[in-house]
């Protein structure tokens, strides 16, 4: 795993050093530059080496040296097309690098490169011949990418704080980002927090002239689109269980490459047990290091359900129990050191579980995926009560409704019930396209236009949602909220999670569930195999029984959360009046935060994007 950046244009070597120097906790073990003869083309890499250790240092080239490559990621069939290319001519000079892959892959294939890998990805290729920089992201989005275009020059990095090292790139918040990201709790790709800065979104690649920086060509070359199959296999359960099964294990199987230690992170849900099953299967017993971490809350804790599934598979495991105080004096630190805020309260327990790994291994095997692809959040269990709710409740009412909903006693558990009706009622007041991001996200939108003081429309706010439900081949409301959560949550929330974190303190995490092939067999299998009778990831389950332990297929879903909500009462308002300042309206953020810390309403959700945006708007003052 690594980190990249570079520019076309205006620039010095100074900058590029600037830009590198920003990520290094992405890459601690080595540094690349190249600068064009003409100066056309500056590029950086930060190495954390993790494949061909002696062999793979960056930027890399082709034989004559007229194609180079930065490049951060894994290529997991990178030696199936290492033998394709071969075959068709290319010589090689590392022994077994998957980034070389990409330079002959590059020459060989162009622009169609990206679609024949299967990975995670991001990187960037100087076509010296043609004067041209491409740039492509992965199917997910897991591997972080940024861009800025305008005229005189063109820069791109892993992250925004090295992006933003370049003199040329604006420094000044984007307001209608900023309220994208207070509605959702992150900013949808391609939106920045910034203005004139873009992510590449997953699955796109990008072209740019160097004599014209200034003109970006995007293009999607791939999208999660349910499609299911136009014929059923006679016994689906049996069929699509055992395809499940052997893909699953193919893809932990290519994961396990790695010339550093590697391990597996376990919460000892399902996702993560099956990666392990899988990985124990593959390996020697007890070679397979397992890690977790726990809290003394016991709503929160998960330790004893990773423990339980450690023994039973036979891997060698490794805890740590926390205390909230411990964990919660962490918080500032870690929300200080994001590239960009989100709202998620998990970033804190990922971080953790990353620190505490990178102690024995640099790569870890996560299960991260299972619950977009497979139907696996409780929203799905509130979709047909929506449904009902829109249907028999005139518009008239639903006010009332909750109105009356907020009396209920608030409660610091996890998923507690009254979260989960307020939640509920919350988003089943609005219309079905704006069912999800209304149940996930921080603020409303009339809470939205009231802090922000201006005006602001549900449908603008939510636009990127509306596109999606309304532009899904698939009708039914599952399948549309299958691709919600795979196109903007998984990517710009849990995986932009788990990379921030994990990159934090230099660990590679990989995410079986993720790769191309099961993502692909996900794809054209039916919802009600997915979310049948009330029953999340049905076919998962049903897929894993006699892998795993009947226990751990029945357990319900706990989550990775911390006690926000408690965590938030005895928080410093110094903190949020720093929130307050960045938007500007601290006379409705003090209004909230006492509302919290008087026990009278829960805003975790709210107040944790403040406290994000307050930390991370440090470096705006």
């Amino acid at each position: 795993m690594c980190g990249i950046a570079g520019f076309a244009g205006a620039g010095t070597q100074a900058d590029l050093r600037a830009m590198a120097d920003a990520i290094r906790h992405r890459g601690p073990d080595g540094e690349g530059f190249h600068v064009d003869a003409k100066g056309r083309v500056h590029l950086a890499h930060r190495r954390l080496a993790i494949i061909d250790i002696a062999g793979g240092e960056q930027p890399m080239w082709n034989e004559d040296e007229s194609i180079a490559v930065v490049f951060n990621g894994e290529i997991y069939n990178h030696l199936e097309l290492r033998a394709m290319l071969v075959a068709r001519g290319h010589a090689f000079r590392s022994d077994h690098s998957d980034t070389e892959v990409l330079v002959h892959g590059y020459e060989e294939w162009g622009d169609e490169l990206p679609s024949r890998l299967n990975g995670m990805f991001a990187f960037a290729v100087w076509d010296s011949r043609r004067g041209r920089l491409f740039l492509a992201r992965d199917r997910f989005g897991k591997k972080p990418l940024y861009y800025c275009s305008q005229p005189g020059v063109f820069a791109f990095a892993s992250e925004l704080t090295a992006l933003q090292r370049h003199p040329s790139v604006p420094t000044d918040i984007d307001r209608r980002s900023l309220q994208k990201l207070l509605a959702y709790g992150f900013v949808p790709a391609p939106r920045s927090l910034y203005r004139g800065i873009e992510r590449l979104p997953g699955g796109c690649q990008l072209g740019v002239d160097v004599a014209r920086p200034d003109v970006a060509r995007v293009r999607r070359y791939w999208q999660f689109e349910i499609e299911p199959p136009a014929s059923m296999p006679a016994n689906p359960e049996r069929v699509w269980g055992e395809e499940l099964r052997a893909l699953l294990s193919q893809a932990v199987r290519r994961r396990l490459m790695s010339d550093v230690p590697l391990g597996v992170f376990l919460s000892g849900g399902i996702d993560s047990s099956a990666v392990l099953a899988y990985a124990s299967a593959s390996l020697p017993r007890g070679q397979v290091h397992t890690y977790s971490i726990g809290f003394q809350e016991p709503t929160f804790d998960e330790s004893g359900y990773a423990r339980d599934v450690a023994s039973k598979l036979g891997s060698t495991h490794h805890e740590e129990i926390l205390g909230i105080e411990r964990a919660r004096e962490l918080a500032p630190e870690v929300l200080g050191r994001l590239d960009e805020p989100f709202a998620d309260p998990s970033l804190v327990p990922t971080y953790l579980l990353c620190r505490f790994a990178r102690r024995d291994i640099t790569v870890a095997l996560g299960g991260d995926g299972g619950d977009e692809l497979f139907a696996g959040y409780d929203p799905f269990k509130a979709l047909n009560v929506a449904r009902w709710y829109n249907a028999i409740v005139p518009s008239w009412m639903k006010g009332g409704i909750r109105r009356m909903a907020d009396w209920l006693p608030v409660s610091d558990d996890n998923m507690s019930l009254d979260f989960r009706i307020k939640r509920g009622l919350r988003g089943a007041s609005l219309a079905p396209a704006l069912w999800n991001p209304a149940w996930l996200g921080p603020l409303e939108p009339h809470e939205v236009a009231e802090l922000l003081g201006e005006p602001i429309a549900a449908e603008e706010l939510y636009s990127e949602a509306i596109d999606a439900w309304q532009s899904a081949r698939a009708t039914h409301v599952v399948d549309r909220t299958l691709e919600f959560y795979t196109r903007f949550y998984l990517q710009d929330d849990i995986l932009a999670k788990t990379d921030r974190a994990s990159m934090m303190v230099s660990l590679e995490v990989r995410s079986p569930f993720l790769d191309q092939d099961v993502a692909e067999f996900a794809r054209r299998i039916p919802h009600d195999y997915k979310y049948r009778n009330g029953e999340t990831k049905w076919l998962l389950k049903s897929a894993m029984r006699g892998v795993l332990p009947d226990e751990v297929v029945d357990r319900r879903k706990k989550g990775f959360g911390i006690p926000a909500a408690k965590w938030l009462r005895d928080w410093s308002e110094a903190d949020f009046a720093r929130a307050g300042a960045v938007v500007r309206n601290p006379a409705w953020v003090a209004g909230r935060l006492a509302e919290h810390k008087a026990g009278r309403r829960d805003h975790r959700l709210a107040l944790w994007c403040l406290l994000a945006l307050g930390h991370h708007g440090e470096a705006w003052a």
